[in-house]
């Protein structure tokens, strides 16, 4: 195959993934593409990224209830749910799992076996990603839970030049 073959392959490609198989969110016809960047502190960035490790956590291998706890995480956040996939491991019972945002993911792992879950929360935009904390918290219970904020793509304002 040649290397314009290739080209013309891939373009096709996304062209029909993107029409046919994929769901979009907000295709309306005359949209305005927008910026969801995030200003705060004297930044500029893409969003906030929280590592949430839950330790000593409980119910860790209940679909239903992980299921109501993201549900309950992208309201409290002010997000909007697109998709949600639950996977269930045995023998372990343990769960992984996604929440598809318009603003980004929750994911999830859990070692029900460790009394440890491990979320991922990035959310974009008007989003506040560190809302889903409590809800988290209270539908799992942990002795411990530990965060870590990662601001994607930061920018200083005042040093805007990665247009």
């Amino acid at each position: 195959m040649q290397e314009s073959d290739h080209a013309n392959v891939t373009t096709a490609t996304r062209s029909a993934c993107r029409t046919e198989r994929w769901p979009a969110h907000n295709t309306g016809v005359g949209e305005v593409r927008q910026d969801y960047f995030v200003e705060r502190d004297g930044y500029r960035f893409a969003g906030s990224h929280l590592i949430v490790d839950l330790k000593g956590a409980r119910h860790l291998d209940n679909l239903e209830r992980m299921e109501e706890a993201l549900r309950a995480a992208v309201t409290a956040a002010g997000a909007t749910l697109l998709h949600l996939h639950l996977h269930h491991f045995t023998p372990n019972g343990g769960i992984s799992g996604v929440a598809v945002l318009a603003e980004s993911h929750i994911s999830v792992h859990t070692w029900p076996e460790r009394a440890f879950a491990a979320f991922d929360v990035f959310m974009c935009g008007q989003a506040k990603p560190e809302c889903t904390i409590p809800v988290l918290e209270a539908a799992f219970g942990p002795c411990r839970a530990e965060v870590t904020e990662i601001l994607r793509g930061r920018i200083a304002i005042d040093d805007d030049h990665f247009r």
